[in-house]
């Protein structure tokens, strides 16, 4: 079939259940204002408290902002599609979004990974911390995983959108995906299935494997501690980001790296919402649960404000 001039996409994101679309809609918008006032509060929790002014929460600013750039990339468009009757996105509006989902998602994949290597350190080398870790290195670990993730997605959607498409410009999809897109091409796509294959490998799998040797020497450092109320106190520094880790890093390798055979629209749409909406929704209420300074830091703060409102 020969390519067709696209101006716009269209996206029929659980067509298949018209009834459903009503329901998601509102779980969306509820999900997204979470999200906004979730990781926000926790972006100036450990801003206003100066004993969050470490590296760790440093990276932790960075994942907040980073989920608040990745759900505002989607699921503003989401809630039109469901709501208008012309489901249709422009072409520079899909490529755009095509590339910020794509971006966010893949440095969001290396922070996690620095984060791990961060918290290593700090339970590892407790006294070599502050001078390893120091302001220079960590801020260069984070731009870096801000300069490859962008790097990444620009080459990735350059070498999809260049291409030409076939007749039928509908994606069966909620958002601009790539894999989604591929589909409605019209040429040899083996070169983007390379790329993509090989960026999987760099942005998944290599930072999983670094999380995984990280947290073994991290776990055999607080079995060797003879204290139990230390070996408690590392473990907890730890299980927020080892829990955002496995969800996280669950759905983007069951969404990139599944079996053909499972390879189905609604569980697309599906793992789709889970993977761009419930996890940045998550990781706030994930990391104020967990973590014994940003309660604390919580509590302060709210309790400041309200002996101020008092007043």
């Amino acid at each position: 079939m020969n390519g067709t001039t696209v101006v716009e996409f269209f996206l029929l994101g659980f067509s298949q259940f018209p009834v459903l679309q009503g329901l998601v809609f509102w779980l969306c918008l509820l999900i997204y204002l979470i999200v906004l006032l979730g990781n926000s509060f926790l972006i100036v929790i450990t801003i206003v408290d100066s004993r969050l002014h470490t590296p760790m929460y440093f990276f932790l600013r960075n994942l907040s902002f980073l989920d608040i750039c990745y759900t505002s990339s989607s699921i503003p468009q989401i809630l039109v599609i469901f709501i208008s009757k012309r489901k249709s996105i422009s072409f520079i509006g899909c490529a755009l979004q095509m590339f910020m989902s794509l971006g966010l998602g893949s440095t969001e994949c290396i922070l996690l990974a620095m984060m791990a290597y961060d918290r290593f350190v700090a339970i590892s080398s407790p006294l070599q911390y502050p001078v390893i870790m120091n302001k220079v290195v960590y801020m260069q670990m984070a731009s870096w995983s801000w300069i490859l993730g962008c790097l990444n997605s620009l080459v990735q959607t350059s070498l999809v959108m260049i291409l030409p498409f076939c007749g039928n410009h509908t994606i069966d999809h909620l958002t601009c995906e790539i894999l989604a897109v591929l589909k409605l091409v019209c040429a040899d796509i083996s070169l983007n299935v390379k790329i993509m294959t090989l960026a999987c490998v760099i942005l998944l799998i290599v930072p999983v494997l670094l999380i995984f040797i990280s947290y073994i020497f991290i776990l055999s450092t607080i079995l060797r501690m003879k204290s139990a109320e230390g070996r408690l106190k590392a473990f907890s520094t730890c299980s927020a980001h080892l829990t955002v880790v496995i969800l996280f890093y669950g759905s983007a390798l069951f969404t990139y790296m599944k079996p053909k055979s499972k390879d189905t629209q609604t569980l697309d749409e599906l793992i789709g919402l889970s993977y761009g909406v419930v996890n940045p929704m998550l990781n706030p209420i994930i990391y104020s649960l967990r973590n014994k300074e940003v309660k604390e830091a919580m509590r302060n703060v709210l309790s400041r404000n309200l002996f101020l409102w008092r007043r």
